[in-house]
C-alpha cells in the first residue's frame, strides 16, 4: 500500500480542520506552533497561507508526513497562486531518511512539482526551491534513487550557497547530506558536515524543530553520538505535540546506553502515537507507535526489565493491521519478538516464532533467523537447515530488487545467514569453519551502519561472536570481542554480562568485578533479572 493510500483517513480529518489554521488563535486538530516548534520560511503567498506554510513546514521537519502533505495541499485552497504549497507536497512525498517512495508516490510527487511550475514561482528564490525538488522526481523511471538524491543534494548545495542568509536552505541542504551519506563510510563525513551546518544555526534558532531533529540524525552513530546529547534532550521540549519528536531523542540515548531516558522517550512517543490514532480514527496501530515500541523493547531488555519487555512483545504480537504499512512497521513487528526471545535465551520460544509472510523480505528474514538460532540451541539440525534456506531466499529476493536500499538490507540478511550457518557447522562438529563464519558475519556487519529505522541489529554480530567463543570455551578471546562490541553498543546487558562471565572464566577478577558492577548499574530498575542476581552474588563473594 502506498503512503498516500495509508493516510487517506488522516487527510480527511485534517482537511476538516484546516481552515482554522488561518487564525493564529485557533489551532490544527493535530498541533500548533507552540507544540511543533518555531519555524518561519518566508513565502510570497497570502498572510493566511504564510501561517499555514510555517505550520506545515514544522510538521515536515519532524517527519510528520501524514500531516504535512495534507497541510501543504490545504494551502493551495487558501491561496491558489501559492506555488510553494505544491513544493511542500512534493517534499512530503519523499521521506529522505526512510524508505524511498513507491512508483505511485513518485508520480504524485512529480505531479506536485508540475503544479508548482504551472502556477509559477513569484520570486527567484522560490523558483530555486521548486527546481531543486524537481531534480529528485525528474526521470524517476530512468534514474535510480541514489542518482536522484545526489542531484537534489547538489541543487540544495547550490541554493544554499546562492542564499547564504537563508537558514531553511542550509537546514534542507544538511538533510540532503544525511540522505546521501554512504552507509559504508565510517568517517561519517556527510554526517559531520551536516552537523556543523546545523549547530551553527542552532545557536541562533534554539527552538527550530528541524535543527534538533537533524542534529540527532547527524550524530546517530557510535563515533559522534555524544555530540547529539544536547539536541536529544531539547527536541521533545521543542515539539512536544509530535510523536516522532518525542521518540527521536532515544536515537542518541540508545547509542550512549542511557536506557531509562530511552524508555521515557518511547513511552511518551507511543502514548502520543496512540492518541493520534484515536483522533485520526486509524483502524490499526500507526507505524510511528510500532517504531517507538521496538526501541522501547530494546531499552527494556538492556536494563533487565524483562516483564516490561514481554508486555511490549505481547502487544506487538496481536497487531494485524498496521497503518502506514511498510518496512518501518514490518521491521518493528518482526524485531520485537526476535529481540525478546533471543536476548532472553528463550530458545523454544524463538524456534516457534511465526513469520509474517509476504510483508518485506528483510523483516521476514529476522523471524527465520531467530527461529534458526532457537532450533540450533535445541539441537534440531533439520529445522536449522530449513530456516537457513528461507533466510537465503529472503536475501535473494532483496538482491533481485536491485535498488540501493534493498542491497543494503540484503547485506544485513547475509550477516544473519552467516550466523545461522556458523551454528549449523558447530552442530555438525565443524568448529573451525563455524568460527570463521561467525567472525566473517561480525566483520561484514562492521562495514556498514545501522538504518535509522532500527535501534541497532537485533543482536550485534560481534556480541554473538563473543557468545560463540564462550560456547567454544575460549573465554579470553570472547572477552576481547565483547569489549570491542561494547565500544559501539555501550551498556548492552548481554554484552556486559558476557564480558563479566568471560573475564571470570579467564581469571581476570578485576575486570569481572568491574563488568558485574556495571550489570548492577544498568539493571537499577530491574526487579529480578538473572544477570542481576548473579552479578550481586559475585560482588558479594569477592
Amino acid at each position: 500500500m502506498s503512503f498516500r493510500k495509508a493516510c487517506l483517513t488522516t487527510a480527511m480529518v485534517f482537511l476538516a480542520v484546516a481552515p482554522a489554521l488561518a487564525d493564529e488563535h485557533q489551532h490544527s486538530h493535530f498541533g500548533s506552533m507552540e507544540r511543533l516548534g518555531s519555524v518561519h520560511f518566508p513565502v510570497s503567498c497570502s498572510a493566511a497561507a504564510q501561517k499555514q506554510f510555517d505550520l506545515a513546514l514544522a510538521m515536515l521537519y519532524s517527519f510528520w508526513y501524514e500531516e504535512s502533505v495534507t497541510a501543504f495541499a490545504a494551502i493551495a485552497d487558501t491561496d491558489p497562486h501559492c506555488a510553494m504549497a505544491w513544493w511542500g507536497v512534493a517534499m512530503s512525498d519523499w521521506h529522505q531518511l526512510w524508505t524511498p517512495p513507491d512508483r505511485e508516490t513518485l508520480k504524485a510527487g512529480q505531479a506536485a512539482v508540475e503544479k508548482a511550475k504551472a502556477i509559477g514561482a513569484r520570486t527567484e528564490r522560490e523558483g530555486a526551491y521548486i527546481a531543486a525538488i524537481g531534480t529528485y522526481y525528474k526521470d524517476s523511471d530512468k534514474l535510480d534513487q541514489g542518482a536522484r538524491a545526489m542531484a537534489y543534494e547538489k541543487a540544495m548545495r547550490e541554493l544554499s550557497a546562492r542564499y547564504p542568509e537563508d537558514h531553511e536552505a542550509a537546514i534542507l541542504y544538511a538533510l540532503a547530506l544525511l540522505a546521501t551519506a554512504p552507509v559504508t563510510d565510517k568517517t561519517y563525513a556527510h554526517q559531520r558536515q551536516a552537523g556543523a551546518i546545523l549547530e551553527k544555526i542552532y545557536a541562533q534558532e534554539p527552538n527550530h524543530p528541524g535543527l534538533t531533529h537533524f542534529i540527532i540524525h547527524s550524530y546517530d552513530n557510535p563515533v559522534l553520538a555524544d555530540r547529539g546529547l544536547a539536541a536529544a534532550r531539547a527536541y521533545a521540549r521543542i515539539a512536544p505535540g509530535v510523536p516522532h519528536a518525542l521518540h527521536m531523542p532515544s536515537h542518541i540515548f540508545v547509542r550512549l546506553g542511557y536506557w531509562q531516558e530511552a524508555i521515557s522517550s518511547n513511552l511518551a512517543s507511543a502514548a502520543a502515537a496512540r492518541d493520534y490514532e484515536l483522533r485520526a480514527h486509524l483502524p490499526g496501530p500507526w507505524d510511528e507507535r510500532l517504531h517507538a515500541m521496538d526501541y522501547l523493547a530494546y531499552a527494556y531488555l538492556q536494563s533487565g526489565q524483562e516483564d516490561e519487555a514481554r508486555r511490549v512483545a505481547e502487544e506487538a504480537s496481536i497487531v494485524t493491521d498496521p497503518q502506514g504499512p511498510g518496512p518501518k512497521s514490518w521491521y518493528s513487528l518482526a524485531a520485537i519478538p526476535a529481540r525478546f526471545t533471543v536476548e532472553r535465551r528463550y530458545w523454544a520460544g524463538a524456534a516457534f516464532l511465526t513469520p509474517r509472510r509476504g510483508t518485506w523480505p528483510a523483516a521476514e528474514a529476522i523471524t527465520w533467523w531467530a527461529r534458526a538460532l532457537g532450533a540450533a540451541h535445541l539441537g534440531d539440525l533439520d529445522a536449522v537447515r530449513v530456516d537457513l534456506d528461507r533466510i537465503e531466499a529472503m536475501k535473494n529476493a532483496l538482491l533481485a530488487a536491485k535498488d540501493a536500499t534493498s542491497q543494503y538490507w540484503a547485506g544485513q540478511v547475509e550477516v544473519q545467514r552467516r550466523e545461522v550457518a556458523a551454528w549449523l557447522a558447530h552442530l555438525e562438529g565443524k568448529d573451525g569453519p563455524a568460527l570463521a563464519l561467525m567472525r566473517s558475519a561480525a566483520d561484514l556487519e562492521d562495514t556498514s551502519e545501522k538504518s535509522p529505522m532500527t535501534p541497532g541489529p537485533v543482536v550485534p554480530a560481534r556480541e554473538l561472536l563473543a557468545d560463540f567463543l564462550l560456547e567454544l570455551k575460549q573465554p579470553a578471546a570472547a572477552l576481547a570481542e565483547y569489549e570491542t562490541s561494547l565500544k559501539t553498543a555501550p551498556n548492552r546487558l548481554n554484552g556486559l554480562y558476557g564480558a563479566a562471565r568471560a573475564a571470570e572464566g579467564s581469571d581476570q577478577s578485576a575486570k569481572a568485578r568491574d563488568y558485574y558492577a556495571k550489570v548492577v548499574e544498568v539493571c537499577s530498575q530491574a526487579s529480578d533479572a538473572p544477570e542481576l542476581r548473579w552479578a550481586r552474588d559475585y560482588l558479594a563473594r569477592k
